[in-house]
């Protein structure tokens, strides 16, 4: 006879278990009605303002400047509560710019699957309710991120927000950070894939009704906010007759006059107004062509009065084509505003600096 295995031998060693009591009837008490309004199952309390956690905003900003990608992307995570989407949590997505489309969609989504994974298992918070993406000049209009957004929307509560951080306003010294969502109506013409110069006329869409904006603010803990408060404070150097010294080092880039950033605004302005005007012109060459077709179909049927040609497809005589969609124009329209908005901003401010500068050197 063979002999038994450990594990056998182990719980053949064990006591065996006691009868248990039959456990008694659960009694279950109502929900008061102050956490009532908390528990928002079927998330029909509407977002008041998305609240980002202080070390949420560390990951994005240390993403974006470690990253070499020019939009870096990653998933927020969190919950809402009574109106109020709580983002404690998050983590980048990889980008590989060197496999095709299919292969770095499909190694992103294993990746997203093991990092939620990993997060459950150490009791970490795993509930995505987002995206975040870092833009330049807060030109954060893209194909790529409406996509995301929009095939998202039926799975995240509130139809997932996107967080936008603008990496130029961090450059010189203020985080920017804004929430978005994308609207019902711009959802609406995206399930029909209808984006004609009719649709959008009946929906109302331009590129600024595409998202909607949502109140952000930045919580700290007591903690972080001790800590940042001791790391930048002043303290009196030990040896004599030194001065004060502190752990940040003194920046002075508010002194600079930015006259390279402004450049590159300039740059990025005629280079999206150069795409636009392609893209326009290949609109208008789609629109000549589909007006020539419609033009030979309704000359034929013209020519056709009988009953029986009336009937007859035209649609199998002439290939009229689709109308092309206009999306992409909205987009670029939406970049061209906020590289614009951007350069506003920043001619205000350089003028005013300028002009510091020439009044303290007369």
């Amino acid at each position: 006879m063979a002999a038994p295995s450990m594990a056998a031998a182990l719980a053949a060693s064990l006591p065996a278990p006691s009868a248990a009591p039959a456990p008694a009837t659960p009694t279950y008490e109502a929900i008061p009605p102050s956490m009532s309004t908390l528990i928002d199952v079927e998330a029909e309390i509407p977002l008041k303002y998305v609240q980002l956690d202080g070390l949420v905003v560390s990951k994005i900003l240390k993403h974006s400047c470690d990253s070499t990608s020019s939009s870096p992307v990653g998933l927020l995570l969190g919950i809402d509560l009574d109106g109020v989407l709580e983002v404690s949590n998050c983590f980048a997505l990889p980008h590989h710019s060197g496999d095709d489309d299919d292969k770095s969609a499909k190694s992103v989504a294993r990746y997203q699957a093991s990092m939620l994974r990993s997060l459950k298992e150490v009791q970490g918070d795993d509930n995505v309710v987002g995206f975040y993406q870092a833009s330049t000049l807060g030109a954060f209009f893209s194909q790529n991120l409406i996509d995301l957004q929009a095939l998202h929307h039926e799975k995240l509560r509130h139809g997932g927000i996107v967080v936008v951080h603008d990496v130029s306003q961090t450059a010189r010294g203020n985080a920017s950070f804004r929430a978005f969502r994308l609207t019902s109506a711009f959802l609406d013409a995206y399930k029909k894939s209808s984006f004609s110069t009719a649709s959008l006329a009946s929906h109302q869409l331009t590129f600024s009704s595409i998202f909607e904006e949502l109140p952000l603010i930045i919580h700290t803990n007591p903690l972080l906010s001790a800590f940042l408060g001791e790391f930048s404070s002043v303290s009196p150097d030990t040896a004599p007759g030194s001065a004060s010294v502190s752990a940040l080092p003194p920046s002075f880039s508010v002194l600079d006059l930015n006259s390279g950033g402004l450049t590159k605004n300039l740059e990025h302005i005629v280079d999206t107004l150069d795409t636009y005007r392609n893209e326009e012109g290949n609109l208008a060459y789609l629109s000549r062509q589909i007006a020539r077709e419609r033009a030979k179909a309704d000359n034929y049927v013209a020519k056709r009065k009988e009953e029986s040609a009336a009937r007859e497809d035209v649609t199998r005589l002439f290939k009229i084509p689709p109308e092309p969609s206009r999306l992409e124009s909205m987009l670029l329209l939406g970049q061209v505003d906020a590289y614009a908005k951007s350069l506003a901003e920043t001619t205000s401010t350089g003028l005013v600096k300028m002009y510091s500068a020439t009044a303290g050197s007369v």
